[in-house]
């Protein structure tokens, strides 16, 4: 007994000689794993503000800020492991993670294809945030890209997450990119109307609602279809998707009110249905039949 309690007290010895060796290559590992955490998080924030700034693109700004982070905390736990004198443990952790993810690529093929599909879109971006666009049927606001998927705020204010794959394999419609996105509405008018006069008072007050450019892309009013009871005019007009003074419902209300005011004053009339009735046999049909028909 006396023995083992001896034996026990030597070993307990060596351990505290080597935690008093390790000791002071904990505290430097501590004190660099804190330092090169703090430079990640500020490296990170200052590439993110930097690109912001220049680019006017959040969403590869933010992609290219979390490699920056990742980059420097692997880079830590690098140089932690050195410092505690684990550097071949290091490289073997490094090359066994290399062979893991290889065989958890295959297990998540899906989530690999949708982080890769990040990447792309973060460097080839079809949309910005905030554009206003339609994925797969889905019309919303973009508002934010990640490494698996892109979040949607559709109009009635659901939040709509679409894998990255979805969105390179599929048709992506940007409605803002470019500042300028067209509406219109038709207003059908009685055949026998004055047309040339009909389109000059459309034209003439399309001009005259706010928000509707004039100079950039100019309002167009033109005859579109033939229909049974109406002859249909098209008003065409521009918006500017940057201009936040003016709601996209609001011009066209208030185009649509003008413009049917306008017509009205004119003295045109905006007929509805017609049906027609024809009597092939010429047997005299009344009201009451007529209306049972």
């Amino acid at each position: 007994m006396d023995q083992f309690i001896n034996d026990l007290w030597i070993q307990l010895q060596e351990y505290y000689d080597s935690f008093v060796a390790l000791f002071p290559k904990l505290v430097m590992a501590a004190i660099a794993f804190s330092f090169l955490f703090m430079l990640a998080n500020r490296g990170s924030g200052l590439v993110r503000t930097n690109l912001t700034r220049r680019m006017d693109d959040p969403l590869l700004a933010q992609f290219l800020a979390r490699v920056v982070k990742i980059s420097l905390m692997l880079f830590a736990i690098m140089v932690v492991l050195n410092i505690i004198g684990l550097g071949g443990i290091a490289a073997g952790f490094f090359t066994g993670a290399s062979v893991s993810a290889i065989i958890i690529g295959f297990a998540f093929k899906d989530i690999g294809e949708n982080f890769l599909a990040g990447i792309i879109l973060a460097f080839n971006r079809p949309f910005r945030v905030g554009d206003t666009v339609e994925l797969n049927n889905i019309k919303g606001v973009v508002v934010s890209l990640n490494m698996r998927n892109t979040q949607i705020k559709s109009f009635d204010g659901k939040d709509i997450y679409i894998p990255n794959a979805n969105v390179i394999k599929n048709p992506v419609v940007n409605y803002t990119i470019d500042g300028f996105i067209r509406d219109e509405f038709t207003i059908g008018l009685d055949y026998g109307s004055d047309m040339h006069k009909a389109i000059q008072i459309l034209k003439s007050t399309i001009q005259e609602v706010e928000g509707v450019l004039q100079e950039e892309k100019k309002p167009n009013v033109f005859i579109k279809d033939l229909n049974t009871s109406t002859l249909d005019i098209t008003v065409q007009y521009w918006r500017d998707t940057f201009d936040s003074k003016f709601s996209a419902l609001d011009i066209r209300t208030n185009a649509i009110n003008n413009s049917l005011t306008a017509l009205n004053d004119g003295g045109f009339y905006l007929p509805g249905d017609i049906v027609e009735l024809k009597n092939y046999n010429n047997i005299e049909l009344k009201a009451g039949q007529m209306a049972k028909e």
